[in-house]
C-alpha cells in the first residue's frame, strides 16, 4: 500500500508555531484597531484604508491560525495573498510616502507627535502587521499557490476604497478636518484630475507589487519541515 504524501511531509501550515505566529499577527492588527477606536471617533477610524487592511489581516490570519492549529488546509491563496498585498501597501505608503520628509504628502511632523497608546497603535498597524504578514508568507507558507490573475483581482480592494473615500468626501461637511482620509485623495487640493492621477500611480504600484509577490511565490523555496518525517523504508520482497 502506498504511503500518502501528506504522511511523508506534513504541511507547514499545520505546525503549532505557525498557528501561534498567525494568531500573533491577527492580535497585532486587532489591538491597533481597538486602540484607534477607543481614542478616536469610530466612524472616522473605520474610514481609513489602513484600518480596512488590518481588519482583513485580523480576519484572514485569525482564521488561518485556527486552521493551522487544527491541521486543516490553509485559506484560499486569493485571500491570504490579498491580505498580504493590502497590508504591504499600507506599510510601504506609510513609511515611504506619509512618514517621509522628502515626500510631497509628508505627514512626519504629525506622526512624530503621537504618544502613548496612539503611538503603539501606529506601530502595530503600519509596521508590525506588515512585517509579520511578510514573514509568514516567506517562512511559513508553501509556495506555488498564487496565480497571475490574482494581481488584477486584488485591485478590487483599493478600487472599492477609492469609491468609498470620494463619496464620503462629498457627503460630509467641507469643514471637517478628516473629510479626505489621505492627502493624495484630497479633491479640494488636487481636484479630481489630480486625485485620479495619484490613484492611477498608486494603483499601478499596487498591481506591480502584486505581480512581484506572485513572481516571488513562483521561485521561492518551500520551507523544509523538520518534524514527523517518515524515512524511506527499505525495499522488501512480497510475501
Amino acid at each position: 500500500m502506498l504511503t500518502p504524501r501528506s504522511a511523508l511531509t506534513p504541511p507547514v501550515e499545520g505546525r503549532p508555531y505557525a498557528a501561534a505566529f498567525r494568531a500573533l499577527i491577527a492580535l497585532c492588527a486587532a489591538t491597533g484597531i481597538v486602540i484607534e477606536c477607543v481614542h478616536g471617533s469610530v466612524l472616522v477610524v473605520l474610514s481609513f484604508f489602513t484600518i480596512w487592511s488590518n481588519i482583513l489581516v485580523a480576519v484572514v490570519f485569525g482564521r488561518g491560525a485556527v486552521r493551522a492549529w487544527n491541521r486543516r488546509p490553509p485559506l484560499p491563496a486569493l485571500w491570504t495573498g490579498g491580505a498580504l498585498l493590502c497590508i504591504s501597501v499600507v506599510g510601504l505608503v506609510f513609511h515611504l510616502v506619509l512618514d517621509n520628509p522628502s515626500s510631497q504628502f509628508n505627514q512626519a511632523a504629525e506622526i512624530a507627535r503621537l504618544t502613548g497608546a496612539k503611538a503603539v497603535a501606529n506601530q502595530l498597524l503600519h509596521t508590525a502587521a506588515p512585517i509579520g504578514a511578510a514573514l509568514d508568507f516567506l517562512l511559513l507558507t508553501l509556495p506555488g499557490a498564487l496565480r497571475w490573475r490574482h494581481a488584477a483581482q486584488w485591485l478590487a480592494a483599493p478600487g472599492l476604497y477609492l469609491a468609498f473615500a470620494l463619496v464620503r468626501g462629498e457627503l460630509i461637511s467641507p469643514d471637517a478636518p478628516t473629510r479626505y482620509t489621505y492627502p493624495f485623495l484630497d479633491v479640494t487640493v488636487h481636484g479630481y484630475t489630480g486625485v485620479l492621477t495619484n490613484t492611477l500611480v498608486l494603483g499601478a504600484a499596487f498591481y506591480v507589487l502584486g505581480l512581484a509577490i506572485i513572481g516571488l511565490d513562483r521561485v521561492r523555496p518551500a520551507p523544509r519541515p523538520s518534524e514527523n518525517r517518515i524515512s524511506p523504508q527499505r525495499a522488501r520482497g512480497l510475501k
